[in-house]
């Protein structure tokens, strides 16, 4: 198979892939939309029980409490009519203190029992509220459901079609190559990018001039050092161009020696040449330094002359 055939089947399955992976990721996440209702009614629903194992209780205590005023109150009257059928002080003080006793305990009694009612009540009406709530949450919990299943059976559809066109693609790939380039999607969304300018476009990394010249060849299947992904060659237009140093521009380390030595050459001839100028200036200076003194000498012996004549 010629390369480009290659570069366009993997940038084809590139978009099926993509598209196949998010809907398996919405359909692994989907029943998860429905988690925090499930939650929401679970809490609810202990919540709704926690009430009622109270409501029960209060409900049982009140009943005793009743039937303790019950009790309180046919001993108080039990007393008050006795009190027509006492012969003895004694009798009365004994009648009198049962009919104190029960009277108090009647009225401690109907006060625990106002109080108790009223809790009784507002239990019932949370109950009763608990009860309507969970009913509302049950509901819109299967309309979700419901909406959801619709979803999830769209979804399965759309993917068995992604499928089909993948299994029509893959097979003519290197299983290698495949395997890695699924895996870098997973990872990217994106397993095959362009190089535009020796750069990746997918890392944005400049790339070796040598690699990215092979990229340029397009005789092999090339991932890029940076970020793995398969790179193809692509034109860069007018306006996206930049220069980028090149290797083949640069040239090679035996250049560099040469420029090197080429520069220590000149700066040697230019020292010899300071050298030797200097030494002739040193010389120019000796014979003009030598012909004063000659000039000296003879004024002194024309002088000397002139004295003895």
């Amino acid at each position: 198979m010629v390369m480009t055939e290659v570069f366009d089947k993997l940038k084809s399955l590139q978009d099926i892939l993509v598209k196949k992976y998010d809907l398996e990721k919405k359909i692994d996440e989907a029943p998860k939309q429905l988690g925090s209702q499930d939650e929401l009614l679970e809490r609810m629903k202990k919540e709704f029980i926690s009430k009622n194992t109270e409501y029960e209780a209060v409900k049982a205590k009140v009943m005793q409490l009743r039937a303790d005023l019950d009790d309180a109150v046919k001993s108080r009257e039990s007393g008050e009519k006795s009190m027509d059928n006492i012969t003895t002080h004694r009798e009365y003080e004994a009648l009198d203190k049962q009919i104190a006793e029960a009277s108090s305990k009647e009225q401690d009694i109907r006060k625990e029992l106002q109080k108790e009612e009223k809790t009784l009540a507002d239990l019932n009406d949370n109950l009763k509220s608990y009860e309507t709530m969970i009913k509302s949450q049950e509901s819109d919990l299967n309309t979700s459901k419901s909406s959801l299943n619709k979803e999830l059976d769209s979804y399965k559809s759309e993917l068995a079609g992604l499928e089909k066109k993948e299994g029509k693609i893959a097979p003519d790939l290197d299983q290698e190559i495949l395997f890695k380039f699924q895996r870098i999607i997973q990872r990217n969304t994106e397993g095959i990018v362009a190089v535009k300018n020796g750069v990746c476009t997918g890392c944005h990394m400049i790339l070796p001039a040598q690699f990215a010249n092979e990229v340029r060849k397009g005789e092999s299947i090339l991932f890029c050092p940076y970020c793995s992904r398969i790179l193809f060659y692509e034109e860069a237009a007018e306006d996206e161009q930049e220069s980028y140093f090149k290797l083949e521009d640069a040239g090679s380390l035996a250049d560099l020696d040469d420029e090197e030595n080429y520069d220590s050459d000149e700066e040697e001839d230019r020292e010899e040449d300071t050298i030797s100028e200097d030494g002739e200036n040193e010389e120019v200076d000796d014979s003009e330094e030598g012909s004063e003194g000659e000039d000296d000498d003879s004024e002194d012996s024309g002088e000397e002359e002139d004295s003895e004549s």
